[in-house]
């Protein structure tokens, strides 16, 4: 065991003992409060390493929660014999954040390797009442190798936890072969999804119908989803491999696209990368060049080592880009690149890399390189959990994973996305509810994902007038406003209750929304503009300024946004009652 002083704590280094391997630690200060510690694990000839393991711990003392990639609605202290999760380059990300209840960083640590496969453990030891984290190396089956560097970056600043966050975002998007992709603007604009509203049940026309009315709404895009390549309708992947598009359905997807573009919006169109479906004449061909077979996916899985599987995916993108001139690409289920559990993975035999991550990382370095070269804007959109940060490198946009109808869930997993995105595009789930359901509570399906880009993805032909207006109204708003909620800086409060209140600003504007019945505690003077969202079915909104802010002129819109009324009000320090009408919002200049 090998151990370092960091930040006033011990890092120990453990494992390989008798295997050939040895570990050592060294300590540098980034800044004040930041420590880096770096790991080398090395041998003197290549081979498969035992696993290794690297810990540290702090007191309970004032801390309250612990934040993760995929902790969604857990945000609370895990015990230390938990079993932590799991990060790889296509799912999640090797960090953790423990912080107190006033949402003050109290130690936010993250591993510079976000490509291999590691562990990630932070609990409570009852023993100690110490807060016990890890990583754990190799644990699953890795490409062997001589010499294995990584860094842990502590960072023990009194600052909010997004801001510990949003360092390690940056920290990361600053490695070498980490550097994120560009963001077309078309990225960052609610876009219209086929998903939810057809499912499998797929029409050119229908889907262009859809278009017509999204695009009358301020969406600029579409994103066809599963149902093109099949004509089944039973969900599963067996029909997924050989891309082409079903001639009952699409007869000419080129013209189709035309069509879409004539109207003004571009298109992207979802794959299912890793799959070679049990029906598909891919698997066939592929049949031997196999990671896994996913029987209750009726598909197999590709072993992306290959070469000739790599440049089968890349140049199956490419002739669909040129082809039929889409302008981007969901591409889904990355993180199913991997052999059974347990398996350890052949080597040779034709395969030019022995570890999978590394040729995932390849295939996708490569798929977003040569789609560029033919469109330098080509959008390329991933969900979780993979939205981690090299999945910058290889994409512009994440999207939360699927949560239909869960406003509170599709609030939560947009927000944990922009923790760590930096200016990559973050899209909440695509909104779905029933026709019958009230306008206010359809509406509190845009509001909760308003600090991300909507994505719609009702029949727009079949809800009522009302439920129209209000995504006119909302959609209009978001994108007059997208310069605060979008880009502005943003501060998600109280994680421990999952996002109640969410706060956003810039020099010129700050957007306060509550989701609960709380005071919205608003620090320093009031920028010109403030927008007061009342994510609640209750009327109104109670705001606690530490500031004077002077006389006020309020106007309070409805969520189909119409004026419920105006008035001139002095907001001095100290509490206001600001009477928003339910699901509604209000401007005060």
């Amino acid at each position: 065991m090998t151990k370092v002083e960091a930040g006033g704590r011990e890092v120990a280094l453990s494992g390989g003992e008798g295997s050939g391997f040895r570990g050592s630690l060294s300590v540098e200060k980034a800044e004040a409060g930041v420590e880096l510690v770096r790991v080398r694990i090395a041998a003197d000839e290549a081979g498969r390493p035992p696993a290794f393991h690297l810990s540290w711990s702090r007191p309970t003392a004032g801390v309250h929660g612990y934040w993760h990639p995929g902790g969604k609605h857990d945000k609370g202290l895990a015990v230390s014999w938990s079993g932590g999760f799991r990060s790889k380059a296509t799912s999640s990300a090797p960090v953790g954040c423990l912080y107190g209840l006033d949402g003050t960083n109290r130690l936010t640590f993250a591993l510079s390797d976000a490509l291999g496969t590691v562990s990630v453990k932070a609990g409570v030891e009852e023993e100690s009442a110490e807060i016990v984290c890890s990583v754990g190396f190799f644990e699953a089956p890795v490409a062997p190798f001589a010499e294995y560097e990584a860094t842990l970056r502590l960072d023990s600043r009194d600052v909010p936890y997004y801001e510990a966050l949003a360092g390690v975002g940056h920290w990361w998007a600053g490695m070498p072969g980490y550097g994120p992709a560009p963001v077309p603007e078309t990225a960052r604009l609610p876009m219209y999804s086929t998903w939810y509203g057809f499912h499998q049940d797929l029409d050119p026309g229908r889907v262009e119908g859809q278009c017509r009315l999204a695009k009358e709404l301020g969406c600029e895009a579409v994103i066809v989803d599963d149902g093109w390549q099949t004509t089944s309708s039973e969900r599963g992947y067996a029909h997924t491999g050989d891309w082409e598009p079903v001639k009952e359905k699409f007869p000419d997807m080129a013209a189709h696209v035309g069509r879409v573009h004539g109207l003004g919006m571009e298109y992207l169109l979802w794959y299912s990368v890793p799959f070679v479906g049990y029906e598909s004449e891919a698997y066939r061909r592929f049949d031997g060049r196999l990671l896994n077979r996913m029987d209750r996916h009726s598909a197999g899985v590709l072993d992306p080592r290959f070469p000739e599987v790599r440049e089968f995916l890349i140049s199956t993108y490419e002739a669909a880009l040129r082809g039929w001139d889409l302008d981007g690409f969901k591409l889904d289920f990355v993180d199913a690149f991997e052999p059974p559990t347990g398996q350890t993975p052949e080597l040779g035999g034709g395969r030019d890399y022995d570890g999978v991550p590394e040729a995932v990382d390849r295939l996708l370095t490569d798929t977003m390189g040569r789609l560029r070269s033919i469109k330098p804007d080509v959008m390329i959109e991933f969900r979780q959990s993979y939205v981690g940060p090299l999945m910058r490198k290889y994409g512009n946009m994440f999207r939360a994973g699927d949560c239909p109808n869960d406003a509170v869930e599709n609030r939560v997993r947009t927000l944990d996305i922009r923790l760590l995105c930096g200016d990559t595009a973050a899209h909440g789930d695509m909104l779905m509810w029933h026709p019958d359901d009230s306008v206010e509570s359809a509406a509190l399906q845009v509001m909760n994902v308003l600090f991300g880009v909507p994505q719609i993805s009702v029949l727009l032909d079949e809800i009522p007038p009302e439920h129209l207006e209000m995504l006119r109204f909302w959609l209009g708003l978001w994108r007059e406003h997208r310069d605060v909620l979008l880009d502005g800086e943003i501060a998600p409060l109280h994680p421990d209750s999952l996002y109640p209140v969410v706060l956003a600003r810039t020099n010129e504007k700050l957007a306060a929304a509550s989701y609960t019945d709380a005071v919205v505690r608003l620090e320093g003077g009031l920028p010109p503009t403030l927008l007061v969202v009342n994510g609640t079915l209750a009327d109104g909104v109670v705001l606690g300024l530490s500031e004077d802010a002077g006389t006020r002129e309020i106007e309070a819109r409805d969520c189909r946004g119409r004026v419920a009324h105006k008035e001139n009000v002095e907001l001095m320090k100290g509490l206001h009652e600001i009477d928003v009408p339910a699901a509604g919002v209000a401007f005060v200049r």
